[in-house]
């Protein structure tokens, strides 16, 4: 039994020595294969690893191996409380890089909307429904987190993730706010009329951006400066031309 164990021991030491003999033959064709100048390449892109990570020639496997190579293991907790992820990198030289990062938001994602889109989304809704949204959105030429053009369907959505309410029917009359169109009737005048009233700064009104309804306050209207000055801006002509078409926009 004895000589049997022996037997078995001394094979698998033999074993294990041709597997060592085929490592180092490996590793002396491959230090036999590297040039001078090739060796200090790969040493320098070593000492410099941003270097080596931007090389054109350095695909998605070739930085996965970097990783591995660099990286022992990442230790991830999430801390619900302070609502972000600590992660502690254990680098392979023995050193230690702690990293906290802040948690999404339901719904928030990596395809973010630019503010500016995000604020003018906001103001909109309390003037225009979703399908009127989407129109002068794409008017002005923005587009969606993904760059698409946007929809009734994709507005609704938006709204739903950041939590904006849907225009009603009223609400800016509940606000004490009038159209143009409406100021103009209250006060008698075509739109072009008021519209000019509004350019000069005879009546306060403002504009969430360009082509956007205008949002006139209805006590604008009952000024008596503002009453002292519409009989003459009724009488100033659109043109000289009498043939001339006015054309009304906003």
């Amino acid at each position: 039994m004895a000589g049997e164990l022996e037997r078995r021991w001394n094979e698998r030491l033999a074993q294990i020595a041709s597997k060592q003999t085929e490592l180092d033959a490996l590793e002396a064709d491959a230090t036999s294969s590297l040039t001078t100048e090739q060796r200090e390449a790969l040493l320098r892109l070593g000492a410099d690893l941003p270097l080596a990570w931007r090389d054109p020639a350095a695909g998605n496997e070739i930085r996965k191996r970097i990783v591995r190579s660099v990286i022992k293991e990442i230790i991830v907790r999430v801390d619900d409380d302070l609502n972000e992820i600590q992660m502690v990198i254990h680098w392979q030289g023995g050193d230690h890089t702690t990293l906290r990062v802040a948690k999404n938001r339901t719904g928030q994602h990596r395809w973010t909307t630019p503010s500016d889109v995000q604020r003018l989304i906001e103001q909109l809704a309390r003037q225009l429904n979703d399908a009127g949204i989407a129109a002068l959105l794409n008017r002005l030429g923005h587009r969606t987190a993904k760059g698409h053009t946007w929809t009734e369907m994709r507005v609704r959505s938006y709204r739903g993730d950041h939590g904006i309410a849907v225009y009603r029917e009223g609400e800016r009359e509940q606000r004490g706010e009038v159209t143009l169109e409406q100021a103009a009737k209250v006060l008698g005048m075509s739109t072009m009329t008021a519209l000019r009233l509004i350019a000069t700064g005879a009546i306060a009104a403002t504009q969430a951006c360009r082509g956007a309804p205008w949002v006139i306050a209805r006590k604008e209207l009952d000024r008596p400066e503002l009453r002292s000055i519409i009989g003459p801006a009724r009488k100033i002509p659109l043109t000289a031309d009498p043939n001339q078409i006015p054309l009304e926009f906003q």
